[in-house]
């Protein structure tokens, strides 16, 4: 998009913003900073893996397995479960790191123009529209559509994964899919100017820049598991698997328990007919060999 129309859409000028336009925007739009969720302890964060209904149900069905005496039931039960909240924990907890650094990596100041006047002012109060002036050394306090560059490289590693740094200009891009890396007229929020000066339009503040995308997907999938995301693939199969838990133990003692009871059937039936074999041998054998011819 061309520098003309980005102006024209954020409502701007070459100039800035006035003070009253941009205090107007920053009761809109609210503070230029990185939103996070309550924070919370690390043993709530642990006991917090146990609330999924799944767990509850995994939890019931090993009570159920203690309860009718099944024991290698409950323990592979019970293995799962702590197996399957350890992992949501550690998940959750470095979650809460990174969200932690990326609001370490924003920057506190940012040197803007207001009123025509270059003025520097918190990062917090930074609104779309105004007009940012960036110099070597500088993190980026929002996005910004580059109005004016002079020998700007940035740094984007922390953004991309680019370890080398990115020489910007303010040719207009087509295309709406381009890459991060590729928008070579953008300077995103968190990444750092290595080289040269610039001057552009801030367009995206707080949680709608791409890195306030990033910290709120963070926030958002932290707890999902590997076993909870199979349980919702297929909630059918595993609400069944754990119903026949302790029925297949139980199930198994009765087939062998079924299963001596016929052979010792078969054993009782077996004795008479053996019994009743040999008592006619023995009466072959008298009647073959009489007690004079013995003697």
């Amino acid at each position: 998009m061309h520098i003309e129309k980005v102006l024209e859409l954020t409502q701007s000028s070459n100039n800035g913003l006035s003070s009253s336009e941009a205090e107007k925007r920053l009761l809109e739009q609210g503070p230029n900073s990185l939103k996070e969720k309550k924070k919370i302890s690390p043993i709530m964060i642990f006991l917090h893996q146990f609330r999924d209904f799944m767990i509850l149900i995994l939890l019931a069905a090993a009570v159920i397995s203690g309860i009718i005496g099944d024991v290698t039931d409950t323990i592979i039960i019970i293995a799962i479960i702590l197996l399957n909240s350890i992992i949501g924990f550690i998940q959750e907890y470095r979650a809460e790191k990174a969200l932690e650094a990326l609001k370490k990596m924003a920057s506190s100041h940012a040197l803007v123009l207001r009123d025509g006047q270059p003025k520097d002012i918190p990062a917090e109060d930074l609104v779309t529209g105004d007009i940012v002036l960036l110099e070597a050394g500088n993190i980026i306090p929002a996005d910004i559509r580059l109005t004016e560059t002079k020998s700007l490289l940035l740094n984007e590693s922390a953004l991309t994964g680019e370890s080398l740094a990115s020489n910007k200009n303010t040719v207009a891009i087509d295309g709406k899919d381009t890459a991060l890396g590729d928008r070579l007229n953008m300077a995103y929020k968190t990444t750092l100017v290595s080289n040269g000066r610039g001057t552009g339009v801030v367009i995206s503040t707080g949680m709608q820049t791409e890195i306030g995308r990033i910290a709120n997907l963070l926030q958002e999938n932290e707890s999902e598991t590997p076993l909870k995301k199979r349980m919702r693939r297929k909630p059918h199969t595993c609400r069944w698997s754990i119903r026949t838990l302790p029925k297949a133990s139980t199930c198994s003692r009765r087939r062998s328990i079924d299963s001596n009871r016929s052979q010792a059937k078969r054993t009782c039936a077996d004795e008479p007919a053996a019994q009743s074999r040999s008592r006619s041998e023995s009466r072959k054998s008298s009647t073959a060999y009489p007690d004079s011819a013995v003697s």
